[in-house]
């Protein structure tokens, strides 16, 4: 579930166009799609404003940073999303996609942390809602990973991964077990 999650995150944000930073009216209308295609679409054009710092360089360092991840070199990944959060530590994006290091290492502690930094500069980040539901279905802690889930459906109710871990959560929850 856990690599699932990180293949699909490393695969989507990878080669999206920077947009500007995400508006209320994105975030209102990924809340409202009327399809999961629709919504789909609304999605990666957040996913990629969140690429977009305001800073060449730093937006630069986090491209970079993404190339060295997708080839799965974390370590020059972690270094270069290390060096953007230095030189810009109001970017939630180089805070989240070191997390997802993190989260693909099973560094849980490590994990939270730059997850919770995430959603302090950016509450609507579902990608870090999501990072969070699958770091605690992981391990083990079923209601803080459906409430995880929860949050990033309240913002993105067609995220797939979202809907299959509610109902699998749910169905735990309730003691219908898998």
């Amino acid at each position: 579930m856990l690599r699932a999650f990180l293949l699909f995150l490393a695969f989507v944000t990878a080669s999206l166009p920077a947009l500007a930073v995400p508006t209320d009216e994105m975030f209102d209308k990924l809340k409202a799609a009327p399809s999961e295609s629709e919504a789909n679409d609304i999605a990666q054009d957040i996913w990629a404003s969140w690429m977009e710092s305001g800073s060449a360089t730093v937006d630069m360092i986090m491209q970079r940073g993404v190339e060295a991840q997708m080839i799965g070199d974390t370590e020059t990944a972690r270094t270069f999303y290390d060096r953007a959060i230095m030189i810009k530590p109001d970017n939630p994006q180089a805070w989240f996609r070191r997390a997802g290091i993190f989260l693909a290492e099973e560094n849980f502690p490590e994990a939270l942390r730059d997850l919770n930094e995430t959603l302090k500069l950016e509450p609507r980040h579902f990608g870090a809602w999501a990072g969070l539901g699958s770091m605690f279905e992981t391990m083990g802690a079923n209601d803080q990973a459906l409430e995880a889930w929860r949050e990033a459906l309240a913002i993105y109710p067609y995220m797939r991964d979202g809907l299959q871990a509610e109902k699998r959560l749910t169905k735990i929850a309730e003691g219908q077990g898998l």
